[in-house]
C-alpha cells in the first residue's frame, strides 16, 4: 500500500482564505491523503474545528507576525475612501505588514517544514515565503483573493475597483501602486535574494507557482485575458466551497414565511457596529427576514427588531444555501458561495479586492454595487427590494449554480495537487 501523503495546507491569516483552504483540505481527506494546516498566532482552532491537524508558527519562539484586528481597528477610517485614496492610507501600510510578517515567520516555518516533510505544500497566500520555495517539494499556489492579483493588459489592476475597459484610469491608478508598494517590494526583493531566490519583478509580490497554480474565479464572473493562462498550469476552480454543518434557520417574531436575507461583512468588518446598525433600521422596515452576522461585537446590539436575527458566527455556505440575497463585502469567498448557491449579492466593500469584485458583480449581472457609507434608506431598500424581484437575474444564477455544483470545484482541487505530488 502506497504511503499516505500529507499536504501541508498554510492560508493568510484571514478568515477567508482558511475557510477556502478547509474546502481543499475535507477533499484531499476524502481522497486519502493527510492534510495539516500551518497557521498564524490566533488561528489556532479554527482547522481543529474540522478535523484537522495545526501546526502554529512561532511555537517554539516568538515570531514576528501582524495582530490584524489591530491592524483593521487602527486603519478603519480609510474604509470610507475611494480605492485610488487607499492606496496610500491602507494598501501601502498593508504591504508592508505582509512583508513584515513573511520575513518575521521565516525561520519557524522552515523548522516547522523540515519536521513535517509535507509531500506538497498549498499556499494561499499573497507573498512569497522562501522557506516554501527551498522546501524541496511542489508548492501550490492558491488565488482566493479576485482573478484581478494575476495581472493582463485586459484585467483592471488589482485592488482598483475599475471598469473592465482599459483607459487613462487604469494607468494612473497603476502608477500609484507602483509608487506606494515601491518601499516594501524592495525589502521583500531583498530578503528572498538573501535566502537565494529571485524576487518575483515589481510590483509582483509573489510568481506563479511552477507546479500549479488553483484560481476560484467562476466562468461566469471571468475576465478576458490577452495571455491566456497555461490550463497545464493553471486551473480554474469555479469556486471551491466547503462543506459546513447544517444550519435551522430561527423563528422570528414576524416574517416567517419572508425571504431570507444573508448580511456578513467578514471577520474584520463586522467591527463596524455603526454602520451595521443603520442597515438594521432599514432592515426593520422591509418585508423580509434578515441574518446579520456581527462578529464579536454581538452584545452591541440591544434592540433587534423583530424581522432581523443577529449572531456572532453563520456557517455560511448553509445558510447561503437557504438565502435568497447575500449582502457582503465582496471578500472572494463570500462572492464565490453566493455563485455556487444561485443567490444574488450586493457587494459593499470596504477594502483590498472587495473594490474589484463588486465592480465584476455589477459588471456580469450577478448583484449590484453599493458604496459601504454613502447610501440613504431609501436606496437601500431600493436596492434590495430590486434584487429580490430580479427573475431574469435570479433564472441566469440558479442556471449558472448547477454549472459550478456539478463542476465540483473543490474536488478537482484536491485531485490536481495530488497528481503533482507524483
Amino acid at each position: 500500500m502506497a504511503a499516505q501523503k500529507t499536504i501541508a495546507l498554510f492560508p493568510e491569516a484571514s478568515y477567508g482564505a482558511a475557510l477556502n483552504c478547509v474546502g481543499i483540505a475535507q477533499e484531499l481527506r476524502r481522497l486519502g491523503a493527510r492534510p495539516v494546516f500551518i497557521c498564524h498566532p490566533g488561528f489556532i482552532g479554527v482547522f481543529a474545528e474540522y478535523g484537522f491537524a495545526e501546526y502554529q508558527l512561532g511555537e517554539s519562539g516568538p515570531a514576528q507576525t501582524t495582530d490584524w484586528n489591530d491592524f483593521i481597528s487602527r486603519h478603519q477610517d480609510a474604509f470610507r475612501q475611494s480605492p485610488f485614496e487607499q492606496l496610500t492610507s491602507y494598501v501601502g501600510p498593508t504591504w508592508d505588514a505582509i512583508v513584515e510578517t513573511a520575513i518575521g515567520v521565516e525561520d519557524p516555518l522552515r523548522q516547522l517544514l523540515a519536521r513535517l516533510k509535507p509531500d506538497a505544500i498549498v499556499l494561499d497566500n499573497v507573498v512569497m515565503f522562501p522557506a516554501i520555495a527551498t522546501a524541496g517539494v511542489p508548492w501550490i499556489r492558491v488565488v482566493s483573493c479576485a482573478e484581478t492579483e494575476i495581472p493582463d493588459p485586459l484585467v483592471p489592476p488589482y485592488l482598483s475597483g475599475l471598469g473592465e475597459t482599459p483607459g487613462a484610469d487604469w494607468k494612473a491608478f497603476s502608477a500609484a501602486y507602483d509608487k506606494v508598494t515601491a518601499a516594501s517590494h524592495k525589502r521583500l526583493s531583498a530578503f528572498m535574494s538573501e535566502c537565494g531566490l529571485k524576487p518575483p519583478a515589481a510590483p509582483l509580490f509573489l510568481d506563479a507557482s511552477p507546479d500549479l497554480n488553483l484560481l476560484l474565479a467562476p466562468e461566469i464572473i471571468r475576465h478576458r485575458r490577452a495571455e491566456p493562462l497555461d490550463p497545464e498550469r493553471f486551473v480554474f476552480l469555479d469556486g471551491c466551497v466547503r462543506r459546513e454543518t447544517p444550519y435551522q434557520v430561527p423563528r422570528f417574531a414576524s416574517h416567517n414565511d419572508a425571504e431570507l436575507v444573508l448580511t456578513s461583512f467578514g471577520s474584520l468588518g463586522a467591527m463596524d457596529v455603526d454602520m451595521l446598525r443603520r442597515m438594521i433600521d432599514v432592515f426593520a422596515t422591509l418585508p423580509y427576514r434578515f441574518l446579520v452576522n456581527a462578529g464579536h461585537w454581538r452584545d452591541e446590539y440591544v434592540q433587534v427588531p423583530d424581522n432581523v436575527f443577529i449572531d456572532s458566527w453563520f456557517p455560511q455556505p448553509s445558510v447561503v444555501e437557504q438565502s435568497s440575497l447575500f449582502i457582503h463585502h465582496g471578500g472572494n469567498n463570500s462572492f464565490c458561495e453566493a455563485l455556487y448557491y444561485g443567490v444574488p449579492s450586493l457587494v459593499m466593500p470596504y477594502c483590498w479586492d472587495g473594490h474589484d469584485n463588486a465592480r465584476r458583480a455589477e459588471e456580469t449581472g450577478v448583484g449590484r454595487m453599493l458604496h459601504r457609507y454613502d447610501w440613504s434608506p431609501d436606496e437601500l431598500a431600493d436596492v434590495i427590494g430590486g434584487l429580490l424581484s430580479d427573475r431574469a437575474m435570479q433564472a441566469r444564477l440558479r442556471d449558472n449554480a448547477r454549472k459550478m455544483q456539478a463542476f465540483a470545484g473543490a474536488t478537482r482541487a484536491a485531485e490536481a495537487i495530488l497528481k503533482v505530488t507524483g
